[in-house]
């Protein structure tokens, strides 16, 4: 800043210091001495105006800030220090005077450290004030001479200040002996030199609070540092180390303190500082204010279920217990209450959880001799119905029901019909359980058909809660449930008709053959609730007839009938019961017996309890008086108790009678026992058959054979009274078998066959022949040989009897029909392609020995034969070191399991095998051969059967590949345009055909590579790789392929998208008041971009963090920012954006001063317009409206006003003023007042009012600030409606 060169200083040079003291040892992780984030700056103004230093502090505790003069001499009245939104320390002294001029210090501390920051202020005379001055100093004249200071005093005020300025201090305090206080100043420097301790500030007393903590300090120079230091209060040392934290002494630099926590009454005293041989003493003094309640006790209203918290702050600590008290009694915690005290002992907490309306009340609070009542007041939970009346339906004289269910169960109940009240009336039962209220109406009429509500309150709530439903009663028809049956009875009975209704209060009447029922002998009627009968005794055929039962919209009828039970004659039943019924096999049994009954009954025969069903042998007959039983073809079996059931609905008749079939009896039993078995007889014993037949056996006829025969001769024949026989014509060694029947009346029954035995020794069967050996195989037939048995059983082998089965088959089929004598037979009817397994087993006259070992398994197949020649053989391609053959398979001959190729040199004589094993496909590839020599091939199919012919090729074939001319193999996968992301991998990749491989060169922009790029290639691919793509890779790469027989070109077009580049060489010019000129020189990646790159402009007040977009696409490299707020400080900022984002911003390095309004020219001589003499009280012409505004804009309030002389504008929000906050920006000029709020927050938000005042009177008017969230729809929507209706200005 330039200075006046008439202007004089009120203070010398400019001070900036900083300092920094720690006092832990260790500090532990997350904690740190305090230091300043944004250090202070020295300033110069001018009497009258204000200085603000602002100070950002950091440490971890949370440091404490205080403001100081290096002086010594307190901060003025003028002075407020202050802690902003913006984090910042701010000290700020309004209406500089020279006395101001001074070395100021920020000091920040807590329990690790302390750090000084030292600024000076240095304050420069007003010439404009200079007219006040001597209107000051005549006002000064007019008083009497201040006393000058006496020579200490004087001493002690020039010790702080520099050489220059003596003169001047001691000529502004009226100190005269100026060269005496000079010598003097000098002596008392010198002694300091000489003395250890120099004390700079001395101890001062202090009058404090009870309970606030209390610092005394002093500055001293020591020249030993490590001098003893101690305190004392009276004559009693501080032991400090033992206080429990109550003092503290604490350096900081050349500042000495002992800080004294939470000072009290017994704190009072003298406290003294020892240091060598100087002693600093200073008094404290302790105000004990009363305990008093700080809180507002006002009544409290809470919602029932919800917690009522009461909080009562006290004026100071105590250690007095505070009570609480509801309707007398005290107040305990428990589940219900929760008392509590906060961590600094002032604030004392009640909640009252889950409160309901037994808790409203007055609590009373005690604590020492301060008493305070608050009342609660509980607000009921309104009633809400889970669950309302419905409309209801019944029919006449039937039963209603109404209910529904309420939210709470404390309620009262009051039903109403139609409007009136119905609680007390007896006709209707109302049930209240819980939370559910319903009423029931028994034998509804007609007349109960209306509106039912339910009226609910409840205590503490005047409202009242309804609902309400119709119940509608319809006319009664009753329908039939179960009708009438018809009936059948027999004479002389009881029975009875029976109806049933869905509605017992309905009545009917009774009708027989269409006429009402009156009197009639032996019927009688009876109604039982919703049942109606009709009951009969003595039942007669007078009573038969159609019946008919009819209500009120309900009808049935039935049929009565008079019917007896089935009846059998008795002597029938006799002579069925005295003797049976018997008749021969084969013959026909008939069995007739009458009977009677009405109606007819069921007829059913069983025979040994089983019903009889009707088949081609039996037959069953009925009649109106009689039914037949007719068995044809009668068996032994049908033999049994025969029975007859007659049924009817009447009753039931049974018949029974025992039918006996005779037949040839059964064969004999058991298992016959041989009671001899020796070469001359055989003795054998039977039991009797266990059925005769049905008649006495008479004899037992006996047959037998021999083992190896079928046909039986019979030896014998023996009485019934015997079961044993001797046979004596046997002979020795021979295997016979035996069988035995039984003879009656009727024929011989079936025979009993025995086990075969042996007369005399027994004689084994054969030992186990070889294992069967397969020769001769074809598809139809095999020859299968064997070897006799080691061991014959004791008699020669009479034959083999030869089995097969399919492979994996458990079924043997013989294949002989007779005994085969030879050990070779030729096995034919087989099937082609199937696998056979063969078995042998021997067999002599004791019969067949074990099966053989199992052949192994055999293909019924012809022999293969060998293939013939292969049919075609050509070169499919061909390589420098490979040629590849394909051949078709042979047309003759079986088919082959695989090819030999052979290969010969042009000029070697024998052929070599090119594949130790055969080839299997029709392809094959022969490699290792020498470039550009000449071979001849030749090809033989081979089989299980044999090798066949070989066939060659007709010439030699070249060891070489085609010629091809080089083209690219696309496939659709690269395009011809590329766009990539800078620092993304390029790759192009392409594929290719050639023969000789092609020379393969990549240029890119016309220009061959340069060598950044990888590039790889093989026969059939080349590869261009960029790892990290820059904006410089971007441009038509080419790629060439060359060979003798041709080339191929191919282009792809590669751009790669980067941010752009900021812009430079920002510019600032304020052409117009209030508005800002932008210039800066275009980012050259702007006309590179056809996706439409553009700028971005922000700007950022001073007082702010936050930058604010002022416009979005712009194209242009200039750009004029309007809306500027005079007398404001702002940084502007540009960012060049594009498709893939922004560039670095470009700001301005210095913030621009938005100009304020310029003053008139003083130096112009105009004659003076005296206005006429006209006063006016302050009145609004426009007055204040409410204002919405984004998070983050500026908000400009403005309203015109008329007053005489010009009235004084002050402005609040709330209650606060704000007028000279530096927040804010307001003017008043020409009737209108402006407030303008920058970069608008939450906080802002809130009611402003602006008072104005001149010496007729006073004017106010508010509005209110609402600020928003540009997010917050359903608040925009709002807001823009309301704003329509001229209610906000948004």
């Amino acid at each position: 800043m330039e200075e006046n060169p008439r202007v004089q200083r009120k203070t010398s040079a400019v001070v900036e210091s900083f300092s920094q003291v720690q006092k832990s040892p260790q500090i532990p992780e997350g904690e740190s001495v305090p230091d300043f984030e944004e250090k202070l700056r020295p300033i110069t103004a001018q009497e009258g105006d204000n200085a603000v230093f602002k100070a950002k502090v950091t440490g971890n505790p949370q440091p404490s800030v205080s403001w100081e003069r290096a002086s010594g001499f307190p901060l003025s009245d003028a002075t407020n220090s202050f802690y902003d939104i913006n984090n910042q320390h701010i000290l700020k002294i309004k209406k500089l005077a020279l006395e101001d001029a001074d070395v100021y210090k920020c000091i920040a501390s807590n329990k690790h450290g302390e750090a000084t920051y030292s600024i000076s202020l240095i304050v420069t005379e007003n010439p404009a004030l200079d007219f006040k001055k001597m209107l000051k100093k005549r006002s000064v004249e007019k008083k009497e001479e201040k006393k000058p200071p006496t020579e200490e005093e004087m001493l002690k005020i020039l010790s702080g200040a520099d050489k220059k300025d003596y003169e001047r201090i001691c000529a502004e305090y009226g100190f005269t002996d100026f060269r005496g206080i000079l010598k003097k100043l000098k002596e008392m420097k010198k002694k300091e030199e000489v003395e250890m301790v120099r004390v700079l500030k001395p101890l001062e007393d202090i009058t404090a609070k009870a309970g606030t903590n209390v610092i005394f300090d002093t500055i001293l120079e020591l020249k030993d540092p490590n001098i003893r230091m101690q305190w004392f209060l009276g004559a009693e040392l501080l032991r400090l180390q033992y206080s429990h934290g109550k003092y503290e002494a604490k350096q900081m630099g050349t500042k000495h303190m002992l800080c004294i926590s939470s000072v009290s009454l017994s704190d009072m005293g003298t406290y003294t500082l020892q240091v060598g041989d100087k002693r600093l003493s200073a008094r404290l003094s302790v105000i004990d204010e009363p305990l008093k309640f700080l809180s507002d006790f006002k009544p409290k209203k809470v919602t029932e279920r919800q917690t009522a918290m009461f909080e009562i702050r006290l004026s100071k600590k105590t250690d007095a217990p505070l009570i609480w008290k509801v309707k007398g009694k005290e107040v305990k915690r428990d589940e219900k209450f929760d008392v509590s005290l906060s961590e600094d002992g002032l604030t004392y907490t009640l909640k009252i959880k889950d409160v309901k309306v037994s808790d409203t009340g007055d609590y009373t609070i005690s604590i020492g001799d301060l008493t305070a009542t608050v009342p609660l007041f509980i607000e009921r939970i309104p009633i809400t119905f889970t669950s309302h009346l419905k409309n209801t339906h019944v029919q006449e004289r039937g039963k209603a029901h109404l209910e529904c269910e309420m939210s709470s169960k404390d309620v009262h109940i009051q039903w109403l019909k139609d409007g009136c009240d119905i609680t007390a009336s007896r006709r209707y039962i109302f049930m209240h359980e819980g939370r559910r209220a319903e009423v029931i109406i028994e034998d509804c009429e007609l007349t109960d058909e209306g509106e039912y509500s339910v009226v609910c309150t409840q205590d503490n709530d005047p409202h009242k809660y309804v609902t309400s439903a119709n119940l509608t009663v319809d006319e009664r028809f009753a329908s039939v449930k179960s009708g009438l049956s018809d009936a059948q009875c027999p004479t002389g009975s009881s029975t009875e008709l029976c109806v049933v209704l869905d509605d017992e209060k309905v009545d009917g009447v009774w009708l027989r053959d269409g006429v009402e029922i009156s009197e009639l002998s032996g019927v009688q009627v009876v109604k039982q609730g919703a049942v109606h009968k009709l009951v009969f005794s003595g039942l007669t055929e007078a009573h038969e007839g159609k019946y008919t039962f009819k209500a009120k919209g309900a009808e049935s009828e039935a049929v009565l009938t008079v019917a007896d039970p089935p009846e059998i004659d008795s002597s029938v039943l006799d002579l069925l019961g005295a003797e049976p019924v018997t008749v021969k096999a084969g013959q026909t049994a008939t069995i007739k017996i009458p009977f009677k009954g009405k109606p007819l009954p069921k007829v059913t025969w069983y025979k040994d309890g089983v019903e009889v069903i009707e088949d081609e042998r039996t037959k069953v007959e009925r009649t109106a008086d009689g039914t037949s039983l007719v068995l044809s073809r009668c068996v032994r079996e049908d033999s049994g108790a025969i029975m007859l059931r007659l049924k009817s609905d009447c009753g039931t008749a049974v018949a029974n009678l025992h039918l006996n079939v005779i037949d040839h009896p059964r064969p004999p039993q058991g298992k016959v026992e041989f009671l001899e078995l020796s070469g001359k007889c055989i003795t054998m014993k039977w039991k009797a058959p266990r059925d005769n037949g049905g008649n006495q056996v008479t004899s037992f006829v006996i047959e037998r054979r021999k083992a190896d025969k079928k046909s039986w001769t019979r030896v014998g024949e023996v009485d019934s009274s015997t079961t044993v026989f001797s046979d004596d014509k046997v002979e020795e060694g021979q295997t016979y078998q035996y069988r035995i029947r039984a003879v009656n009346a009727e024929g011989i029954s079936d025979p009993l066959e025995t086990e075969e035995v042996c007369s005399g020794e027994p004689i084994e069967p054969p030992g186990t022949a070889s294992q069967p050996q397969v020769s001769n195989i074809t598809k139809n037939t095999m020859t299968v040989s064997w070897a006799p048995p080691s061991y014959d059983g004791g008699a020669p082998v009479l034959g083999y009897i030869l089995e097969r089965r399919k492979k994996g088959s458990n079924m043997w089929v013989q294949v002989n029909k007779e005994l085969l004598t030879d050990t070779k037979f030729m096995v034919d009817g087989l099937v082609d392609d199937v696998e056979y397994e063969f078995r042998v087993t021997s067999e002599n006259r004791a019969g067949a020995g074990s099966p053989s070992t199992i052949s192994n398994a055999v293909l019924a197949k012809d022999p293969i034969r060998a293939p013939s020649l292969v049919s075609k053989l050509w070169v499919s391609d061909s390589a420098s070191s490979s040629i590849s053959l394909s051949w078709t398979p042979p047309e003759q001959g079986d088919e082959p399991s695989g090819y030999i190729i052979e290969v010969r040199p042009e000029d070697a004589k024998e052929w070599m095998k090119a594949t130790k094993l055969p080839v299997t496909g029709t392809a094959f590839t022969v490699g290792g051969l020498q470039e550009r020599m000449k071979y001849h091939f030749r090809i033989r199919a081979v089989n299980e059967g044999g090798v066949g012919g070989p066939i060659e090729l007709s010439e030699g074939v070249l060891a070489m590949p085609p010629p091809v001319a080089p083209r690219f193999d696309l496939q659709g996968k690269l395009k011809n345009q590329m766009v990539i992301r800078a620092g993304t991998t390029l790759c192009l990749v392409f594929s290719f055909t050639a023969s000789p491989p092609p020379v393969v060169t990549w240029f890119k922009d016309g220009v061959l590579t340069t060598g950044r790029e990888v590039i790889t290639q093989s026969k059939s691919h080349s590869q261009l790789f960029i790892s990290s793509s820059q904006r410089s890779d971007s441009g038509v790469y080419h790629v060439n392929l060359k060979n003798d027989y041709g080339q191929a070109d191919y282009d792809v077009n590669v751009r790669v998208t980067d941010f752009p580049r900021p812009p430079k060489n920002l510019r600032l010019e304020e052409e117009v008041p209030g508005t800002v000129t932008l210039q800066w020189d275009h980012t050259p990646d702007l006309a590179d971009d056809d996706e439409g790159a553009h700028y971005i402009i922000l700007k950022r007040d001073t007082s702010t963090t936050s930058w604010f977009t002022v416009a979005e696409r712009v194209f242009s490299s200039k750009y004029t920012v309007t809306g500027l707020l005079p007398g404001r400080k702002y940084y502007f900022r540009v960012i060049a954006q594009n498709s893939t984002g922004d560039s670095d911003p470009l700001d301005s390095k210095e913030p621009l001063i938005i100009a304020k309004d310029k003053e008139c020219i003083s130096s112009l001589k105009l004659k003076q317009y005296v206005s006429p003499p006209r006063q006016v009280k302050p009145t609004f012409l426009l007055p204040l409206k409410d204002h919405a505004v984004c998070r983050g804009y500026d908000c400009t309030m403005s309203c015109a006003y008329q007053g005489m002389p010009t009235p004084q504008a002050c402005w609040y929000k709330g209650e606060s003023k704000i007028s000279d906050s530096p927040r804010f920006w307001h003017s008043t000029a020409n009737g209108v007042c402006t407030l303008v709020i920058p970069t608008c927050g939450a906080q802002d938000s809130g009611k402003y009012t602006l008072v104005l005042e001149n010496l007729l009177g006073m004017a106010k008017c508010s509005c209110n600030l609402m600020v928003f969230d540009k997010d917050d729809k359903s608040l925009l929507d709002n807001l823009a409606s309301q704003a329509n209706k001229k209610k906000f200005i948004l």
